[in-house]
């Protein structure tokens, strides 16, 4: 047992500076994690990581997909839900079809069922490998936006896939009609039961006395009852957690305190940043270990069939995305769409950016050894396993490492015209201070003439006002005020460590006065636009 807990973290160890190590090589993270737990499993520096098939959905899916919700933008999401929705489900769907057919024809003894049970694992792309190379390069904010609302509702429909497509190979029986209206009964049941859920959670937040640590402890809870609840009555667990995720997201200014936000946005890029971390590994360490167990099929031979799945995917979303920007195009003469001539530019990007990772590996991970209790093996397991394994190998190396490239190439237009984000952010800085400085005027015209300290703050407000904005102080003044302001901020911390050292002085008061100097010190760094 102690042998097991050193060797995982180790292996947290080995993520973080593998992470670190992407960083400084502006390579994406998921890439390295990938290739470094391919070389890892090779030289046998960890031991072999056995996994669950049955946990592998329950323990990764829910947080990954709650945290993907809680930040995905609902305003970006509702602009470009066509667009969104026809990815998300129309197009892999298709995709799975397409694989189902190839996969048919070329290895023997694949059937249909297990046709479709590939192209449902294979055909949704992921957003974190997507998004983690997206911050190195600079791409127009509506190509961002469908990829992360993409990848929030194709994780759905991909996994419903799978899931008919298990039931049609261990049961025997497959009726479309059936299949087709189970499908939807699927999706609704699975996004009423996670909303239902959010509102249970909306009211206990709101109207219970919780505390920070409650408030997070609750919505890392939240997930997995989303999830679980969903999967009990036969609904989608994935859009449930999408669903709920994305209305406790839209609320969370209302029933979360200032520190439950702070505190729990930590929390939760540090569970996502590991959870992602692990996957990307098991993706490396978890191959040598499919190669020993394929079987009949020979490695080359395998090999064959998972570069060829991947040439059909990569193909066909480029065709897809294309395909869809033709289709737009068409049908804006007769209805409204958010861009009426996506040209080929965003849209090739948007194809070549289809890597696959997370879900995929998950669902793969999640076929069960055996198709019953009287020990009959899951037919072609283990050959599906490497083929999933070799096409999030292949799109993570040559689209990881082609994409930056293909968009600098591409250099696609911003149709938006968006501002930079420092001007953005300097442009909400403005109105905020002016607008605060109205409000006080305005609403609270009495105390500025009789309360000092209320008259101070609206001082200090103009004060920095027209100190951020350009107008008061040259350039050297502005950075010596920034000096000094940081240098005190660091005094200030060096003078609590002495407070701390009395022993009639409160470690938890010391703690919180930190806490206040760190937000003041990040409140200075925004507001004169610096790291």
């Amino acid at each position: 047992m102690l042998a097991t807990f050193i060797q995982h973290i180790l292996l947290v160890i080995i993520i973080l500076f593998l992470s670190m190590l992407a960083g400084q090589l502006k390579i994406a993270y998921p890439v390295v994690l990938c290739l470094a737990g391919l070389v890892l499993s090779t030289v046998h520096v960890l031991p072999t990581i056995a996994i669950n098939p049955e946990m592998i959905l329950l323990i990764f899916m829910p947080p990954l997909l709650y945290e993907a919700a809680w930040y995905t933008s609902w305003k970006d999401l509702w602009r470009w839900r066509r667009v969104i929705l026809s990815f998300a489900f129309l197009i892999v769907i298709m995709t799975a079809g397409v694989v189902a057919l190839v996969s048919t024809a070329i290895i023997p003894g694949f059937t249909l069922a297990l046709g479709f049970l590939l192209g449902g694992i294979v055909s949704p792309p992921d957003a974190v490998s997507a998004t983690s190379i997206l911050k190195y390069v600079k791409v127009p904010k509506a190509i961002a936006s469908i990829l992360e609302g993409e990848s929030l509702m194709n994780d759905a429909s991909s996994l419903i896939v799978v899931r008919f497509a298990l039931l049609a190979i261990t049961t025997g029986q497959f009726v479309f009609s059936q299949a087709a209206v189970s499908f939807v009964i699927v999706i609704v049941m699975g996004v009423l039961i996670g909303l239902l859920i959010a509102l249970v959670y909306y009211t206990v937040h709101r109207w219970l006395p919780t505390t920070t640590q409650v408030d997070i402890v609750l919505t890392l809870t939240a997930p997995y009852v989303m999830y679980i609840t969903a999967e009990t009555f036969h609904g989608s667990g994935v859009l449930a957690v999408v669903a709920g995720g994305l209305f406790l997201s839209a609320r969370s200014h209302k029933f979360l305190s200032n520190r439950s936000r702070i505190a729990g946005a930590d929390v939760w890029a540090t569970l996502g940043f590991i959870l992602n971390g692990l996957v990307f590994m098991l993706i490396g360490l978890e191959l040598p270990v499919i190669i020993k167990e394929l079987g009949t099929s020979s490695v080359w031979e395998a090999i064959k069939y998972g570069l060829i799945i991947t040439l059909v995917l990569i193909v066909g979303r480029i065709l897809s995305t294309l395909g869809t920007s033709v289709f737009t195009t068409f049908i804006s003469r007769y209805i409204r769409t958010a861009n009426s001539r996506p040209g080929w530019k965003g849209p090739l990007i948007i194809g070549w950016a289809g890597m696959r990772g997370v879900v995929s590996l998950a669902a793969a991970l999640s076929i069960p050894v055996y198709m019953d209790n009287k020990g009959h093996l899951f037919p072609q397991r283990n050959l599906i396993l490497f083929i999933t394994f070799t096409v999030i190998l292949l799109t993570l190396v040559i689209q990881g490492l082609t994409l930056p490239t293909l968009i600098r190439w591409i250099n696609p237009p911003d149709d938006d015209h968006a501002l930079p984000k420092v001007d953005q952010e300097r442009k909400v800085r403005k109105k905020l201070l002016h607008e605060s400085m109205r409000f006080l005027d305005e609403e609270h015209q009495e105390a500025l003439a009789s309360n000092s300290a209320v008259k101070k703050m609206r001082e200090e407000l103009e004060e920095l006002h027209l100190l951020t904005s350009g107008k008061e102080g040259t350039k050297e003044e502005k950075e010596e005020y920034l000096t000094i302001s940081l240098r005190l901020i660091d005094y200030q911390r060096e003078v609590l460590n002495d407070l701390n050292k009395d022993y009639a002085t409160d470690h938890e008061v010391i703690r919180k006065f930190h806490e206040l100097l760190d937000v003041e010190e990040e409140k200075l760094r925004l507001q004169f636009d610096i790291g």
